[in-house]
């Protein structure tokens, strides 16, 4: 069975910035890619960035520029640093592991941006 963890998420002004951790656990395939997404209030859950085992990366057009998403394998850890931060990121944060044919979600982490 695989858990997901995340950490990091709290409150911070506008301008501001926060790193996300996503500690993964149990039997993972090296053949996996991992993901954030969020969900802000009323909204759907919408993905932020995802990156593959081999380090590929995409991202939302929301975020291009201001958050960057990396791995590190070795610890089976998922990041998200998030610049910049503007008060529409405010949001649950999820991770997200994908090792075909199982998806696997983390609890969520809280976001809020607010002076």
């Amino acid at each position: 069975q695989v858990q997901l963890v995340e950490s990091g998420g709290g409150l911070v002004q506008p301008g501001g910035s926060l790193r996300l951790s996503c500690a993964a656990s149990g039997s993972i395939s090296s053949n996996n890619y991992m993901a954030w997404y969020r969900q802000a209030p009323g909204k759907q859950r919408e993905l932020v960035a995802q990156i593959t085992s081999g380090g590929n990366s995409n991202y939302a057009d929301s975020v291009k520029g201001r958050f960057t998403i990396s791995r590190d394998n070795a610890k089976n850890t998922l990041y998200l640093q998030m610049n910049s931060l503007k008060p529409e990121d405010t949001a649950v944060y999820y991770c997200r592991l994908t090792t075909f044919p199982y998806i696997y979600w983390g609890q969520g982490t809280q976001v809020t941006v607010s002076s």
